[in-house]
């Protein structure tokens, strides 16, 4: 009897693009991969037809429950289908900082419970515990991996595709994913200006680099979470 391999939303996938299997932590900073993780929950729900974003601010067009569970709870948390509100939705680069930790801890836990990683639970010091989270059987991350190159050589011709690619590069990733080289590593960067997701991941980005934290525009603030499996 086989089994069919499990179904990967992006926000999963992009987990596994990160993943370093053999030290069970992500590639690049696990910060980073925390608010690309958010960004990429977004980019689901957009594929899916749930949302869509109008001037930096997410609006919520069909408030009908995906079929993930953890897509169906973030989705909520984005307020109901706008109508005659002046400014209607959240804004994309606040949601994604004030969310990172909470939705790469839910998406982690779940990866987990359905053996697509396994957990490993140490204690920094002997004291503080922090985890580890290595590829299941069977090893998914191969499989995600290989279809990214495979999208990558075809130049991405699936819009789904070029959304991973550039949520990647908004991380960090495009030089260690890319099997093109300098040409490879700026066509994700091209897409990671251009899809309004992976933009409000990159700002977060840039603005913990700079120590600022989430700072908002027209005075909206709002804190960041940590990165998750450190």
């Amino acid at each position: 009897m086989t089994h069919d391999a499990p179904v990967l939303t992006l926000p999963e996938e992009l987990i596994l693009l990160a993943l370093d299997p053999e030290r069970g932590r992500p590639t690049c900073k696990a910060r980073d991969l925390a608010y690309g993780t958010a960004g990429a929950v977004l980019a689901e729900l957009e594929l899916q037809g749930r949302i869509r974003e109008e001037s930096g601010r997410v609006q919520v067009v069909n408030p009908l429950d995906p079929a993930d569970p953890l897509l169906s709870a973030l989705l909520r948390t984005l307020g109901p289908p706008a109508k005659s509100r002046r400014r209607p939705g959240v804004r994309a680069r606040r949601w994604v900082g004030d969310n990172d930790r909470h939705v790469q801890e839910k998406y982690l836990d779940s990866l987990v419970e359905r053996a697509v990683l396994s957990r490993e639970t140490r204690r920094f010091l002997g004291v503080f515990p922090y985890h580890r989270h290595f590829p299941g059987v069977p090893d998914l991350t191969r499989g995600v991996l290989d279809r990214f190159a495979a999208a990558e050589a075809a130049g991405y011709p699936d819009h789904r595709d070029r959304v991973l690619a550039a949520l990647a590069a908004a991380i960090g990733l495009a030089g260690d994913l890319t099997r093109l080289g300098r040409t490879g590593r700026t066509v994700m960067k091209v897409m990671r200006r251009t899809e309004w997701t992976a933009a409000a991941v990159h700002y977060n980005v840039k603005q913990h680099e700079s120590g600022d934290g989430w700072s908002g525009e027209g005075g909206e603030g709002g804190g960041c979470g940590g990165g998750g499996g450190e």
